[in-house]
Order: structure tokens, then C-alpha cells, then sequence
């Protein structure tokens, strides 16, 4: 009943609770726009090792509508299974509160496992149904530790503040959808952030992650706002795709799947070199 878009977590070992730095793992494509699965795993070790303490597969920046239910169980062959990132059911809108807690009680009811861990994912600039915190007391009341956590993608500070405020003392973990919001997440609660620039920068956001107490800590944090400001002015799944293709010296990996096109030549003309001038690398990428 999980939309298709719905992302698996994936953890390189057992953990009760998510915490720090996930990245929504872009899927790469053959020429035939089939999925690779060998530089999918390749990239997947390369995020591990270098900063991410986990992994969420076949979402927004997976391209995760695009891939079939077979494509998306053979990329997940090779990897674990551990935490389930649901998205509201996003094809009718303007649905109550009370619409959204039955379908979300009905997954949860039917796994019927105390096992599960659900983290709701609000991401309203692309579903146009969001998650509101009426909501997750509700499912959190009937729910508690199944009901684990959520992704915030709004893109409102306000809006993660007030999650963090209502519920992180409850048990309930917050992910910033974003680094831009990670330092300030951290200091109101916050457990770490998913963010799709994970994809090319996690080690300098798992260091904002690792010592956020310290008195660097803000310069840490606009170190990473200052590359994911960059990568921000373009489309961001094609931005990604070309930034490890240039670092990882692979131009297969610019490739997506319709109806999204690659970054223009003169896109990444500008790109590659403004990343460069700030001085961000991909180490140990094209080894």
C-alpha cells in the first residue's frame, strides 16, 4: 500500500533508531536507461564510507517513480532493509487529517510487525499533501516507537522548529530534509538530516553532525551551506548526476530517466568550476 515513492533506509549495520547523516541515494543508468546496479552498490560503499551513517533508496532524488517494483527489489538485492520513509498518498489533495491517519494506520496494521520503524515524509513542494503535526500526535497516540520519526522537506525552518518543539522530546526523531537546517536542527533537537547533497558532499556534513557542540560549528555549517546554496541553482537530480560523473570521471552517471533531461553542457560549464573554487572535492570517487 506504500506509494512509489515510498523509500526504503537502508543502515550499513542493525541500529534501533536512525541518526545522523542519510543520503537519498541517486540511482545511476546504463545507456539503455535500464538501472546499474554495480555503480548503485559502488556508490552506496563510497557514502558509507565517507560520512554517511545510512541510506534512503528509491526516493524523490532516486528517480523512484520512474523505476518498476522489479527494477527497485533487484537494486535492493545487495543491500539491508531497516526502516521504512512513507510519503503521504499524494494523488488526491485537499485529504483530512483523519484520511491521511487511516492510511497510514492501515499500513501499519497490515505489516503488523512491532519491528517497524515508520518515518512520515513531509514533502508538500512535491506531494502538495503534507504531514501536520495534528497528524503525528494522532498516529504517535495509537503508534508510539512504531512511528518513529519524519523527514522534513519543506524547506520552512519554521515548520521543522515547531515538529522539534512538539515532539523530539517524545521520542519522535526530526530530520531536516536538508543540511541548510542541520546546525540549527541539532541545537533544537534535531538527530541528524536527510538531504539530497548527501549525495556528493557527506563527509563535511557528517563532521556539522559530529561536532556541532564545538566552536567551529558555524563555520563548519556554512561551509556545507555554502555548496549546497550552489547546487541549488540548478535542477538538482541532474546537478547530482553530473557532479559525479565529473568527480568520479564516469559520464554515464549524467544520465536520468524522462521526463527529466541531463544539466545543459554550459550548466555544468558553470557548475564544476564554481564547486572547485570552493573548494569541495569528492576524494576517493574515481578510485
Amino acid at each position: 500500500m506504500a506509494t512509489p515513492a515510498s523509500p526504503a533506509i537502508v543502515q550499513p549495520r542493525a541500529a534501533a533508531r536512525l541518526r545522523g547523516v542519510l543520503s537519498p541515494v541517486v540511482t545511476p543508468f546504463k545507456a539503455d536507461l535500464s538501472p546499474d546496479g554495480e555503480k548503485f552498490v559502488r556508490h552506496c560503499k563510497w557514502l558509507l564510507k565517507n560520512g554517511c551513517s545510512g541510506l534512503a533508496i528509491f526516493g524523490t532524488n532516486s528517480e523512484a517513480n520512474s523505476l518498476s517494483v522489479e527494477e527497485k527489489l533487484t537494486m535492493l538485492a545487495a543491500l539491508i532493509h531497516a526502516g521504512v520513509l512513507m510519503l503521504p498518498p499524494f494523488y488526491y489533495k485537499g485529504v483530512s487529517d483523519e484520511g491521511l491517519y487511516r492510511y497510514f494506520s492501515e499500513v501499519i496494521e497490515r505489516v503488523g510487525d512491532d519491528r517497524l520503524r515508520l518515518y512520515l515524509y513531509h514533502i508538500p513542494p512535491v506531494a502538495q499533501v503534507g504531514i501536520s503535526l495534528k497528524l503525528i500526535g494522532m498516529l504517535l497516540a495509537k503508534y508510539p516507537g512504531i512511528v518513529a520519526g519524519a523527514k522534513d522537506s519543506s524547506g520552512d525552518w519554521s515548520n521543522t522548529k515547531a515538529m522539534l518543539d512538539e515532539f523530539g522530546k517524545s521520542g519522535f526523531d526530526v530530520f531536516p530534509g536538508s543540511e541548510a537546517f542541520l546546525l540549527d536542527g541539532l541545537r533544537h533537537g534535531a538527530v541528524g538530516c536527510i538531504t539530497a547533497t548527501g549525495n556528493i558532499n557527506p563527509g563535511a556534513i557528517d563532521n556539522v553532525y559530529r561536532n556541532w557542540r564545538s566552536a567551529d560549528a558555524d563555520k563548519l555549517q556554512a561551509g556545507i551551506g555554502g555548496t549546497r546554496k550552489i547546487m541549488q541553482k540548478y535542477p538538482m537530480i541532474p546537478a547530482l548526476k553530473s557532479v559525479i560523473a565529473h568527480f568520479g570521471n564516469d559520464a554515464q552517471w549524467r544520465t536520468v530517466r524522462p521526463p527529466l533531461v541531463e544539466l545543459a553542457k554550459e550548466q555544468e560549464a558553470a557548475l564544476i568550476p564554481e564547486l572547485k573554487a570552493a573548494g569541495f572535492t569528492m576524494p576517493g570517487l574515481a578510485g
